[in-house]
């Protein structure tokens, strides 16, 4: 990172921690010399996982997302247990429990920042191959249909702004730039 950029952190206070989040409200130095304050969600991380069934299909869920108030297409995914689970555990886990599946084979297609203007989030994408069914064991407060959909469907769910959830887009990018390599 470009020095001349760097904000230096004075100052944090931890003003709440939940079940999968922090926030802190950092007292920092610009680098012009000015002070200022950022409010920062701390996250352990997560994942998001592309079930490939075959060839021609791959699942989805559907849930209701309550920050938004909608039902959304999404690909499973998940956050990092606090007590150091990697990447790859987790998503071995979250699929298994959204969806009763299990992957034979995760390809690591990349990772990303959901939203580094608020939150330190890193999002680790997997394709899953080689799936067999297993048990769905979802969280007590997870209501959760799983669907398998046809390639050419999902896409038409994208072009037609069905599909609007910020990391099944970016996953099917890195999914497509996969494929065309």
């Amino acid at each position: 990172m470009a020095e001349q950029w760097r904000e230096q952190r004075l100052h944090t206070q931890r003003i709440y921690t939940g079940r999968a989040v922090a926030l802190d409200v950092d007292r920092i130095r610009l680098p012009n010399g000015r002070e200022t304050t950022r409010e920062i969600v701390r996250h352990p991380g997560s994942v998001v996982i592309i079930p490939v069934l075959d060839e021609e299909r791959v699942l989805l869920i559907r849930q209701f997302r309550y920050a938004v108030g909608e039902v959304l297409w999404e690909f499973p995914a998940g956050t990092l247990d606090r007590a150091a689970e990697s990447a790859e555990a987790c998503a071995h886990r979250e699929l298994e429990e959204e969806t009763g599946y299990r992957a034979g084979r995760l390809i690591r297609l990349g990772e990303f920042f959901t939203a580094p203007g608020f939150t330190d989030e890193r999002m680790h994408v997997f394709q899953a191959e080689d799936l067999r069914p297993a048990a769905q064991q979802l969280d007590s407060d997870e209501l959760i249909e799983v669907v398998p959909l046809t390639w050419e469907s999902v896409y038409e769910k994208v072009r037609a702004g069905e599909i609007r959830d910020g990391k099944t887009l970016a996953a099917l990018y890195l999914y497509a730039l996969r494929r065309r390599a």
